[in-house]
């Protein structure tokens, strides 16, 4: 070794020289174990000595280095997480490609003692991070018993046929509202969104009978569907024309009822003039009666001498007989 690099390992292995390599070291592990990004759809919980410290969103996130601080990468309430009960989808996407399940979960017994294979899906949101990884230890074991248990409460109470047609949104309802309360006691950290039956199967020795009903009672909705169309399209057109004979028959009878009350006081005025002076009063009911005849019958000869009208000749030129 000559003077010249002697000289260099000596400069290097002075003490100052090597504190300030430890310190640069030592700043470099302490700034890349305190950054950290944290995804859109995610958030992190922080312990500091490992107790719960914090709950980070999104973003470029810091933390006390060399263990102090330590972070969990936890899905954020955005991100929509889904199990299923009764079958398992292969791959994702692809529609209808399901491995049997050999499990008991989906066979249950209903109300009216029939066997029934239910598959169903719940999704569910993590709205407390902290909940999420701190109070259950084995979340996802606790998350389908819970579920599977709800589902078979509900099913237990319900006959198949109802299962099967009308009970089923209230059912997939009450399941959701069941979960959340569960879940809530637990303090899971998580909201039930959706539980969605994915299909409803008959035992297998009465499944063509169980079609069959089922295809009857959709035939049986239609008709009543489409007698209430009916109903509703010939109701107000039979209740528009009551109501127009009605008016009309209103209009008539209030038309006599004001021709009644007319002819009443006419009379009641002439009977006053009548009282008042009954022979210029019969004179003059006489005249104008006659008056109204006259004006309506063919012309006649009135002979002066008789006390009534003769039609002596016809003046329109034809001959009447005595």
């Amino acid at each position: 070794m000559d003077n010249k690099t002697a000289e260099a390992a000596k400069r290097i292995l002075k003490p100052s020289t090597l504190i300030a390599l430890i310190i640069a070291v030592f700043a470099t592990v302490a700034i890349f174990s305190s950054l950290y990004v944290v995804d859109q759809t995610e958030q992190a919980v922080v312990t500091r000595f490992g107790k719960y410290y914090k709950t980070l969103g999104a973003g470029l996130q810091t933390k006390l280095p060399f263990g102090i601080d330590k972070k969990y990468i936890v899905p954020g309430p955005q991100a929509v997480q889904t199990e299923q009960f009764g079958f398992r989808t292969t791959k994702p996407g692809v529609v209808n490609q399901y491995v049997n399940n050999i499990t008991t979960e989906s066979t249950m017994l209903t109300g009216d003692l029939n066997i029934v294979d239910v598959e169903w899906i719940i999704q569910y949101r993590i709205t407390n991070a902290k909940d999420w990884l701190f109070s259950v230890q084995d979340k996802t074991k606790t998350i389908r018993d819970i579920s599977y248990s709800v589902i078979n409460e509900l099913v237990g109470d319900r006959a198949i046929l109802d299962i099967m047609s009308a009970e089923r949104t209230n059912i997939q309802d009450l399941a959701v509202e069941k979960m959340n309360e569960q879940f809530k006691k637990l303090e899971l950290g998580i909201t039930v969104t959706i539980a969605q039956f994915q299909n409803i199967v008959p035992p297998q020795g009465v499944q063509d009978a169980f079609e069959d009903v089922n295809k009857a009672i959709q035939d049986m909705n239609r008709f009543i569907n489409e007698g209430k169309e009916s109903y509703n399209s010939q109701i107000p057109k039979a209740q528009g024309e009551a109501d127009q004979q009605i008016q009309i028959a209103q209009g008539y009878a209030a038309e006599r009822v004001n021709r009644a009350k007319g002819d009443v006081a006419r009379f009641n005025s002439v009977y006053e003039e009548y009282r008042k002076s009954p022979t210029i009063t019969r004179e003059r009911l006489y005249l104008e009666m006659m008056d109204e005849v006259l004006s309506s019958a063919k012309p006649t000869l009135i002979d002066s001498e008789l006390d009534n009208m003769l039609p002596i000749k016809d003046l329109n030129g034809t001959k009447k007989s005595n």
